[in-house]
């Protein structure tokens, strides 16, 4: 069964905030929501299971609440919405990641993207379940079983078609600044039998990256020419004036749902405002979806 949704994406809140950054959260999300005509038709907040990473990320990483606390915090003020989620596996052993994917599903997450270490580590690390193992170990469990797709990385081809085999439901994109997912796609429908539902990640992109560079950071992969060029992408989107800002958002959008629609996989929006939610980046992603959208026959 496809999720067919519209997602946003929400980080937990610093714990030192809690539950009053919780609220401010979902007031935002409700109220901007509004104002860009889009009430009703988020169906799925994405909430990313959040782990210490490089000492130079832009912002620092504090100590953030709980992916199901937060989750139990905002779910009664977002009647109709589900929840997906990001999970590290490799730092649990099979027993306590059944006991904690069990809880999520409990509580009304109906996809779960397993992820592995962070960048400072490397594939394989960590001393409990690599992300590729608990696909095929919680097939029983988590019936929307999700797993990155970087279109841009290296090997991806591979790496995507072993994840497909050991039985991802769901492929959940980077946040694309190029169109890459396109050739991509369409390279593995080609070689390929699998079919997953794809969950296209796009970013707003504020004023404030051009002195902060959160995304650019978020998406690096240094000597990688083509992230290169995503990189130079995100500094013009976040240099020009905000009516140009979402022309060039909205074409983007439009020449990867042109490449990607009629390739075979089921297709889902997952919209993300890496530095907060607010109307500007709501109006952006009612734009995108008026072009075209899952909640649209």
């Amino acid at each position: 069964m496809s999720l067919n949704t519209i997602a946003l994406e929400l980080v937990p809140p610093n714990i030192d905030r809690g539950r009053e950054q919780a609220m401010e959260d979902v007031e935002k999300v409700l109220r901007c929501s509004a104002e860009a005509g889009l009430a009703g038709r988020i169906r799925h907040v994405m909430i990313p299971g959040m782990i210490e990473e490089d000492g130079d990320r832009p912002i620092e990483m504090k100590p953030k609440l709980d992916v199901l606390d937060f989750w139990t915090m905002i779910k009664p003020e977002l009647p109709g919405i589900k929840g997906l989620c990001t999970q590290v596996t490799a730092f649990m052993d099979e027993p306590e990641l059944r006991t904690r994917l069990t809880d999520l599903c409990d509580s009304g997450f109906e996809g779960i993207a397993f992820v592995g270490v962070p960048r400072t580590l490397s594939d394989g690390e960590g001393s409990g379940v690599a992300p590729t193992d608990a696909l095929k170990l919680f097939e029983g469990l988590v019936d929307n079983r999700g797993a990155i797709l970087i279109p841009t990385r290296e090997g991806e081809h591979g790496r995507f078609e072993f994840k497909c085999g050991r039985g991802a439901t769901y492929g959940m994109t980077q946040l694309l600044y190029s169109d890459a997912i396109v050739g991509f796609l369409t390279e593995f429908a080609a070689a390929t039998e699998y079919r997953p539902e794809i969950l296209l990640s796009f970013g707003f992109v504020p004023k404030v990256e051009g002195r902060v560079k959160l995304i650019d950071w978020l998406i690096q992969d240094p000597g990688n020419e083509a992230v290169a060029r995503e990189q130079e992408f995100v500094r013009t989107l976040a240099e020009t004036d905000p009516a140009r800002r979402r022309m060039l958002m909205l074409d983007l959008y439009k020449r990867i749902i042109d490449g990607v629609a009629e390739l075979g996989f089921p297709l889902s929006v997952h919209f993300e405002a890496t530095y907060g939610v607010n109307t500007a980046a709501f109006e952006t992603l009612a734009e995108m979806l008026a072009y075209w959208s899952p909640d649209t026959p």
